[in-house]
């Protein structure tokens, strides 16, 4: 049978790694990937694996893939600290892995608690992502945050999800969603994208009418809407950073 590798990478999630580390004790290798944490997440972590290593943070991008070359076995599982395996999608990976080995990557659902809820609708559901690959098959790219997975070959869809517990509190989204902003807005400007009236004025109202609206958020009730209403001001912040870099690094040019 095909081994499998974990990977997960981390950087203060005391609070989430055990749940995450125990739903992967199946795995034949766990390789960790830290940022020097300040908290306790690898004293916890060494309690699951050896295989610990300390990187300085240069995006989520080049940091998963430290991990994928850090894995020393043929298939490799990407799990972030905030996520659970489920014990259908064990069962799931395992059996294809044996019997239709000649995949070279697989597509995994997410479904994301959001406040305690569960959250069916408004775009967040079935979210897939290419979790599950061959290593010498695949290879991230070196993107600041919202990195992406190219694989080589054949690819499927698995049906069992993983559970994502994204964000307990609104303290815990609006954290995030200033440490996401930011790196959003610096990764677009090195892509010499400019940030527009337009852009401060119509994306984030387009964005609320996709996920309540197009995306039947609204089934989601009042968790939807704030969802919906808090991904608006996301996007808002988002190009009023990339605004703010621009006007700063002009100022700068000018002296």
């Amino acid at each position: 049978m095909s081994k499998i590798s974990a990977i997960v990478i981390t950087y203060n999630e005391e609070k989430n790694i055990r749940r995450c580390l125990e739903s992967l004790s199946w795995a034949d290798e766990i390789v960790l990937v830290d940022s020097y944490s300040e908290d306790n997440t690898k004293n916890i972590a060494k309690q699951f694996t050896d295989r610990i290593f300390d990187v300085e943070w240069e995006g989520f991008g080049r940091k998963k893939e430290f991990a994928r070359n850090k894995a020393s076995l043929e298939w490799v599982l990407c799990v972030d600290a905030d996520e659970v395996v489920t014990s259908e999608l064990k069962d799931e990976i395992k059996k294809t892995l044996q019997t239709q080995p000649f995949y070279d990557g697989f597509y995994i659902p997410r479904k994301s608690n959001f406040l305690g809820k569960w959250i069916k609708h408004s775009g967040w559901y079935p979210d897939y992502g290419l979790r599950l690959f061959k290593k010498h098959k695949a290879k991230f790219d070196v993107s600041l945050v919202h990195e992406k997975l190219e694989v080589e070959g054949k690819i499927r869809y698995l049906k069992n999800h993983l559970l994502h517990y994204t964000d307990p509190d609104i303290n815990h989204y609006l954290s995030k969603l200033n440490h996401y902003t930011s790196l959003s807005a610096e990764e677009l400007y090195k892509k010499g994208k400019k940030a527009t009236i337009g852009d401060l004025l119509f994306r984030p109202p387009t964005v609320f009418f996709k996920m309540f609206i197009w995306k039947m958020g609204f089934l989601d009730g009042v968790y939807g809407l704030i969802l919906a209403s808090f991904s608006s001001f996301h996007v808002f912040t988002k190009y009023a950073k990339l605004w703010h870099l621009q006007k700063d690094r002009l100022e700068v040019e000018r002296l």
